[in-house]
């Protein structure tokens, strides 16, 4: 247990059954009246925010987070998974839980497991991963009045914008943490 007082950027804290991770915390201290902490705080299994106000001597349960390397092995039924490379464990994880990082999941790709008294809360993707180009309609010659890009599909089902001399077949690079394209293999 810590105190409110003891908060710092990053770490994670359980806070009425919830995992939270400190965003952004102000210790304030009035001319009159008792200090508090100001935080941000970040849902890890939904990643809303909240802000909330704690007295500088509430009690928190500091979350140990075990963070584990795995890797991506496939996908059945709207279940992801993957496997522990230290255990050699099969972890089960369903869609809704991983969310939007499906966009970027690949067979075999390295990710790290961040977990929670045995459960899975998060999970890590590189910041850089390679995909296919699936469906990429041709660009036309002369075509840059707009912007000189156009709508490609990856072999994930993730669609974005790409120069228009990508084509069908090749490997693309795209962030994960903003989903956008970096550049060709």
């Amino acid at each position: 247990m810590i105190t409110a007082n003891d908060l710092r950027q990053g770490m994670k804290v359980e806070v009425e059954g919830v995992l939270y991770q400190v965003e952004e915390f102000q210790h304030v201290k009035r001319g009159r009246g008792g200090a508090f902490v100001r935080t941000k705080l970040k849902n890890l299994e939904t990643q809303q925010m909240i802000r909330r106000v704690f007295s500088p001597t509430e009690r928190l349960k500091d979350a140990f987070i075990e963070e584990r390397k795995a890797q991506y092995t496939y996908q059945k039924g709207g279940i992801f998974h993957f496997m522990d490379l230290e255990t050699f464990e099969e972890k089960a994880i369903p869609k809704e839980t991983l969310g939007p990082q499906t966009n970027f999941l690949k067979e075999n790709v390295g990710v790290t497991l961040e977990l929670y008294e045995g459960r899975i809360v998060r999970l890590q993707l590189p910041t850089f991963v390679e995909l296919e180009v699936k469906k990429a309609p041709p660009g036309i010659r002369g075509d840059t009045v707009g912007s000189a890009n156009k709508l490609i599909v990856l072999e994930s089902g993730y669609s974005l914008q790409a120069p228009l001399f990508i084509k069908e077949g090749d490997l693309v690079r795209i962030d994960t943490r903003s989903g956008r394209y970096i550049g060709k293999k």
